[in-house]
């Protein structure tokens, strides 16, 4: 069958729809990938006016003190021994609707808005360490894989699994999900993480790459598919009513802030790429630092208000924490703030639950809602006569050297890439109960799809470990000799073997 040609959207053909163009094999995005910001500007226009994703969320607000020092690696004012800084944080499912379920099979997210005194820092990520994608291009794709068919309006695991299994990086946050930990029994009773890699820069302009690790003092609770059942029959809202009473009471939820840190030199030499978010840093090699503590203790007044109107991207960062070549997170500097300005309006920022602490001058003018006197009289250009908002060149992140051709790389062209180690290593460190209910969970999730694609998963579970995969073929009630077959070529020949 001969596949038909993509192009963009006025006609012109496309010639690379999985992989961004990026200055060498490990190097940050291109903005010249015109056709991935054509792809996300317009994802982030699908819907109104709802969030694409994470649309049911709860939130709260709280503080965070810096218990620890770390000035050694970041001179970011709010990661400070003895600095206090408040904050407003939002969880969410990600595939659910508003009025889904809080109790469904699904990650967690979690974003973080610290009101410091440098501006407001987000830091935007999950309650898994790691992400299905790598490559900011099939972002759009997941979410339309993981939301409802087109045809019917219903939720497809035909679409979830044909989509994970063509694309083995997933497998990992596959293993994850399918896990105990699909399925957290409160927000309060899990932990989360940044995922991506981010940079740290100190008063010497010296520049460490950092991950950040945020450990739950409530423990760890998760559900089984009979008891999230049980309870979604009783309350869809069980994650946010737990959050809400718990603050009531004065029960105030806490979360311990560790770091881990690579230099530049270690990411040069590392064994794999350090950027890529659907791996780990193991903690033998690269151990956790304690920052600080997440205390959340103030409900809001207004959930449509607040927890409605929070608006998050990792593009707000402050002097001291940076950026780093992570694919993903390139696109998402972009994303996230384009998808806001869509939903929110251009002015999104002057919403108070959004605003800044300190002064804004940023030249940005007029547009829908502007509240704040739109800077009256003040230059509208720079530069200008008048020194008004000249640029700070003191918190310029270091320079960053690359290499190689700007190309749209495929990382499974690279020697070091390999996409079934972590989930391999996860399934070897489960207690036998626990992967007993991967097995289980992952069996149920999997009814009704085909054939063709339980095939794909299980020889994706034999390339991570070869009792996973046995495991799972019989779990899938699948041929083991076949699977051995499939599995004795590479990813490419399994796809064609398994595409109907």
């Amino acid at each position: 069958m001969e596949n038909k040609k993509l192009t963009n959207e006025v006609g012109a053909p496309v010639s690379e729809n999985e992989h961004s163009l990026t200055s060498g094999p490990r190097g940050p995005v291109a903005l010249q990938d015109v056709w991935l910001l054509e792809k996300l500007a317009h994802f982030d226009r699908e819907v109104i006016p709802e969030r694409r994703m994470h649309a049911k969320g709860w939130g709260a607000y709280g503080t965070f003190t810096c218990t620890h020092d770390i000035s050694q690696w970041t001179k970011a004012k709010v990661l400070q021994k003895g600095t206090t800084t408040d904050l407003f944080i939002r969880f969410s499912t990600v595939a659910g609707e508003r009025g889904a379920a809080d109790a469904e099979r699904d990650i967690r997210g979690v974003a973080v808005k610290f009101y410091t005194e440098e501006g407001n820092w987000d830091l935007v990520g999950n309650n898994t360490p790691t992400f299905f994608l790598r490559d900011v291009h099939n972002f759009p794709d997941l979410n339309r894989a993981v939301k409802r068919d087109p045809r019917t309006g219903m939720r497809s695991a035909q679409n979830n699994w044909d989509f994970w299994t063509l694309l083995p990086e997933t497998f990992h946050q596959t293993t994850i999900v399918m896990s105990d930990r699909g399925i957290p029994a409160t927000f309060r009773n899990m932990h989360f993480f940044g995922e991506h890699t981010f940079s740290f820069y100190n008063q010497k302009n010296e520049r460490v790459w950092c991950k950040f690790h945020f450990k739950t003092q409530q423990g760890i609770k998760n559900l089984t598919n009979a008891e999230a059942e049980a309870l979604i029959a009783k309350d869809r809202e069980s994650h946010g009513r737990v959050l809400f009473m718990a603050i009531e009471m004065g029960d105030y939820p806490r979360w311990t802030m560790y770091v881990q840190i690579m230099t530049e030199e270690q990411a040069r030499n590392h064994y794999e790429n350090p950027f890529d978010i659907t791996k780990i840093w193991r903690h033998a090699e690269y151990p956790l630092h304690e920052v600080g503590v997440l205390e959340l203790n103030r409900n809001p007044e207004n959930y449509f208000a607040e927890v409605e109107q929070a608006a998050f991207t990792p593009a707000h960062v402050v002097p001291g924490i940076d950026f780093s070549p992570d694919k993903f997170l390139q696109g998402r500097l972009f994303v996230y703030g384009d998808a806001q300005r869509y939903r929110l309006g251009v002015n999104y920022n002057q919403i108070p639950v959004n605003r800044a602490k300190v002064e804004v001058h940023d030249y940005h003018r007029d547009g829908l809602m502007r509240t704040d006197g739109n800077y009256g009289g003040a230059p509208a250009y720079s530069p200008n006569s008048q020194g008004e908002w000249a640029a700070q060149p003191d918190v310029m992140e270091p320079p960053l050297n690359l290499e190689g051709a700007l190309y749209a790389y495929d990382p499974q062209d690279d020697p070091t890439d390999d996409c079934f180690r972590a989930g391999g290593d996860l399934w070897r460190v489960m207690e036998p109960d626990k992967r007993n209910l991967l097995i289980e969970n992952t069996v149920e999730n999997m009814e009704g799809v085909t054939e063709n694609i339980k095939y794909r998963h299980a020889v994706h579970c034999y390339w991570a470990d070869e009792e996973y995969g046995r495991r799972m073929t019989a779990g899938l009630g699948l041929d083991m000799e076949k699977v051995k077959e499939l599995a004795a070529g590479n990813h490419k020949t399994l796809v064609q073997a398994t595409i109907l």
